[in-house]
């Protein structure tokens, strides 16, 4: 077969324009740490790339979720240990109104700092983390005390069911796990025990002051459990978060291992594609064929 010189010319470009698309993709590649830059580069790392993607984004918002839940849990026990030391001083304060040496203006003074007691757990019983209260169940936008009263008593027949409902959130792949504790009716006792002891504080002889003891320290067992229920979810909580903290080593990994470069095999590439080029070049203008003024010089 007869190679003409238009035959050379065309194959040295199209071999040139080739040299030149694996410059450009080993440039591109050391240049974004990425092994491909656009779907066309490989089809295959691309799909993976976008499987692993979502396995890794998965796991963050599971991340993101313990966070939460972290956060709901932690503010509630602060809540439920100063509620705590709240009836902790009040039965040292009714140990005091319960002897016989105690004068009615003492036991004044003692009803009005266990009142200020008693409006210090509504306050701590209102707690919210950014606008939500975090003891009213799914009516997180009502405080279980307003003006002194509790709202599920005022709450609609249909409504007062909310306030013991549960929050759950998804920690983990069909994993959910109740964020919020809804101790309404523990708040009810210790109200009515505190309104009690108001009303009869007066006249109730030392004998009949010290049943009230017997009332702080059961409502006080009940605030323990409650505390120990949101304990172990705490607990659980961070065996999840050890779970997802490896999940997420591994999700990342893999997703480098498909996307990211190797730099020193790209950078060698480069370099021998550079070499491969120039020899291209330089055979290119050996075998072309010399023009007339080239014969003439």
């Amino acid at each position: 077969m007869r190679v003409t010189q238009s035959m050379l010319s065309n194959n040295l470009l199209k071999n040139l324009s080739a040299s030149y698309s694996k410059l450009g993709k080993y440039q591109d590649q050391i240049t974004t740490g990425k092994k491909v830059n656009r779907p066309s580069d490989d089809p295959v790392i691309v799909m993976k790339g976008i499987g692993y993607r979502a396995e890794l984004n998965k796991v963050q918002q599971y991340s993101r979720n313990i966070g939460e839940a972290y956060n709901w849990l932690n503010t509630t026990d602060d809540a439920l240990d100063k509620i705590g030391s709240a009836l902790q001083r009040a039965r040292e304060l009714m140990v005091q109104a319960s002897t016989d040496t105690v004068t009615p203006e003492e036991r004044l003074q003692i009803n009005s700092e266990l009142q200020q007691l008693r409006e210090h757990i509504q306050n701590l019983a209102n707690t919210k983390i950014g606008n939500r209260y975090i003891f009213s169940g799914t009516k997180t936008t009502t405080p279980p005390f307003e003006n002194g009263q509790f709202s599920i008593d005022t709450a609609a027949d249909d409504e007062k069911a909310a306030f013991t409902k549960p929050i759950e959130i998804e920690v983990f792949n069909g994993i959910s796990i109740q964020i919020n504790t809804t101790p309404i009716e523990l708040f009810k006792k210790i109200d009515s025990m505190f309104a009690d002891i108001d009303a009869t504080i007066d006249f109730k002889s030392a004998d009949e002051l010290s049943s009230y003891l017997n009332d702080i320290d059961s409502v006080m067992d009940e605030l323990l459990s409650t505390r120990a229920d949101v304990g172990a979810r705490q607990n659980r909580i961070e065996l999840m978060d050890d779970r997802l903290q490896s999940q997420e080593i591994i999700a990342t990994k893999q997703m480098s291992e498909n996307e990211d470069i190797d730099y020193e095999k790209s950078i060698t590439d480069l370099i021998t594609q550079e070499s491969i080029h120039r020899a291209a070049l330089s055979v290119g203008s050996r075998i072309i064929q010399p023009t007339l003024v080239d014969f003439m010089r």
